[in-house]
């Protein structure tokens, strides 16, 4: 089959890309990254992701028999706000039923909301109801926070831990998460391109952690043990964005906390993911935070 996946340069992208690969699919990425460097070889041909241009979407996903979509944006910069992703993500999903394309495997999050006053909560729920009003075949998955080799999160928690004295919980820590693994996400997006039933499921992985006992699990499986130390969230956002002025990113937003500090992050449904956190950091236990993962060099 002939399959479009955007971002295919980039994280979750990358992994399912390379599993389509791996299956003899012809693979096509949309990105805005077309300078980054292939990591197939130039097996994954590439076309603009240009929101501005809707024929040439159009023209490009003609022919296409599936696209993965994993377009979305964690914060706002400048005009590249959350609101702006949501109308963008309608203008592709547009594109791509009126070119043909039979199915659509749309990458969400847990718990999205209409009515959250959460901007990536109700944004993904509107795109979502984009995908299922669009008139082809899809399937949505819901993950959690990805781990993986070029994680965000997991890794620049280990970065901290590696240098601070002390670590900052927001709150006491309490509040839950269930991490899930990026290749494991990617297997349930390739196994979702080849069915042909509408569904929506969650993806998230076999653990379920209060967030203090993730970091605990983390400093433990790198061989580092600091105090963690309960602050109050706003004063614990106050320090990220203070450090993010060295490491010249955002560490933290304040939606990030509040949707950690809801449980919007673990799901109702049975885990489909088999990888345990704990398993992954013991193989990678001397990378991971060895190098702080910035979120604006990887995207803008």
């Amino acid at each position: 089959m002939k399959i479009a996946v955007t971002g295919a340069f980039s994280y979750s992208g990358k992994y399912i890309a390379g599993r389509l690969l791996e299956r003899g699919e012809e693979v096509f990425t949309l990105t805005n990254h077309p300078d980054r460097p292939n990591p197939f070889a130039g097996k994954v041909k590439t076309f603009p992701l240009d929101f501005n241009d809707q024929e040439g979407l159009i023209r490009d996903l003609s022919g296409m028999d599936v696209l993965v979509n994993t377009y979305w944006i964690r914060f706002d910069k400048g005009d590249n706000t959350q609101p702006r992703a949501v109308e963008n993500t309608k203008i592709l999903v547009e594109a791509a039923a009126k070119a043909g394309v039979k199915r659509i495997v749309h990458i969400s999050i847990t718990n999205p909301s209409a009515k959250s006053h959460l901007p990536y909560f109700w944004g993904k729920a509107a795109n979502e109801k984009a995908v299922m009003e669009s008139g082809m075949s899809y399937a949505i998955l819901r993950p959690t926070v990805l781990f993986g080799k070029e994680d965000i999160l997991i890794n620049n928690i280990a970065w901290l831990l590696r240098r601070l004295p002390v670590f900052g919980l927001p709150g006491d820590g309490s509040y839950k998460l269930s991490p899930v693994y990026v290749d494991d996400l990617a297997e349930m997006a390739v196994d979702a391109v080849y069915k042909k039933e509408n569904y929506i499921w969650d993806a998230v992985g076999p653990d379920e952690f209060t967030f203090k006992e993730m970091v605990e699990l983390i400093g433990k499986s790198i061989g580092v043990k600091k105090l963690l130390l309960p602050f109050p969230p706003r004063l614990a956002l106050l320090a990220a964005q203070f450090m993010s002025l060295f490491v010249k990113d955002v560490m933290l937003t304040p939606e990030e906390v509040d949707g950690l500090m809801a449980n919007l992050l673990v799901s109702k449904e049975a885990p489909r993911c088999r990888t345990h956190l704990s398993d992954w950091l013991e193989r990678h236990r001397t990378s991971v935070g060895s190098q702080y993962a910035s979120e604006l060099a990887r995207h803008f």
